[in-house]
């Protein structure tokens, strides 16, 4: 088994989803007699038979179907390791941080320039991404840290440090009666029947059921909140996307949102040590401009 190569499992994963060789092959690109025996191969390096093949048809055996369930994260950790290696070997260190499109834009804008001005400090490249898809470029080896957020983000794989918690405020439309609202609670929010709450991925990436839109986009969902189709709740320091036809009333009982720094669990590494400790300087300020901003409020 410590022969076998990842050619070979991308070749059986194709035949595993097919379960035709045929279209498994020109799936591939390549012609299927090759095919057919890279899988014999496979059998015999793995010692077990994967695939039961009669005039019926293709089908995994109990072994092919635990090689399934077990291959495509072996192959996600090979390319991991692969755009790690190159970027440890990169002439320049550079640190690679995802961050959601829009979301703590005060707090990554204040992160990025205090760790600049640290002289022993890695350069940082930002990746902005949608929504939930932080834990995915770090597992997979694009992104060494992500700022993130709970209890949306899915940290399943993820180390991580908690930053800063903050309130939570509606995003309505400015036209809409809830606009002139000083405040509002998750019942008032979620009971508006023409102004139906927008619906987040959860972290297998589903949605829950519901009569609102599905969110994808940012972009997206800043148009829908602005032609009256939705609302949303989101982290207060989330509004740097709002736009002028949209009006953010604070939520009284919506659950705290908590910022947090999030890496690859077991790859702390001494770059990433340094943009932790400015991010932990940098959410203690954070934490306290936001609580006196709610003693004002």
């Amino acid at each position: 088994m410590d022969d076998v190569e990842t050619r070979e499992l991308r070749y059986f994963l194709a035949v595993a989803e097919e379960l035709h060789f045929g279209r498994a092959a020109l799936r591939l690109g390549m012609a299927q007699p090759p095919l057919s025996r890279a899988i014999r191969q496979l059998e015999g390096r793995i010692g077990v038979q994967l695939f039961d093949r009669d005039r019926r048809g293709v089908r995994l055996t109990a072994a092919g179907a635990a090689l399934l369930r077990e291959a495509p994260a072996a192959l996600d950790g090979v390319r991991a390791a692969v755009r790690r290696a190159r970027r440890a070997g990169a002439v320049e260190q550079r640190l690679v941080l995802a961050t959601k499109a829009g979301s703590s834009h005060e707090f990554l804008q204040a992160l990025l320039d205090a760790h600049a001005a640290d002289a022993d400090g890695a350069p940082v490249d930002v990746v902005l991404c949608e929504i939930g898809e932080q834990a995915g470029l770090l597992l997979d080896g694009t992104a060494d840290v992500a700022v993130m957020h709970r209890p949306f983000d899915d940290f399943a794989g993820i180390e991580s440090v908690d930053l800063y918690s903050e309130a939570q405020v509606a995003i309505v439309p400015a036209s809409h009666a809830l606009a002139g609202r000083r405040s509002l609670t998750m019942a008032e929010v979620t009971a508006v029947p023409d102004l139906p709450m927008a619906r987040w991925p959860l972290v297998d990436g589903t949605y829950p059921d519901g009569p609102g839109p599905e969110v994808h986009s940012q972009s997206q969902l800043a148009q829908l909140v602005a032609l009256g189709r939705t609302l949303l709740v989101i982290p207060r320091s989330s509004r740097a996307w709002q736009w002028p036809e949209h009006v953010a009333v604070p939520v009284l009982d919506a659950p705290l949102a908590t910022t947090v720094l999030g890496w690859p669990a077991g790859r702390r590494t001494p770059a990433v040590d340094r943009l932790v400790a400015t991010g932990l300087r940098i959410g203690d300020v954070t934490a306290a401009s936001a609580a006196g901003a709610g003693a004002i409020a």
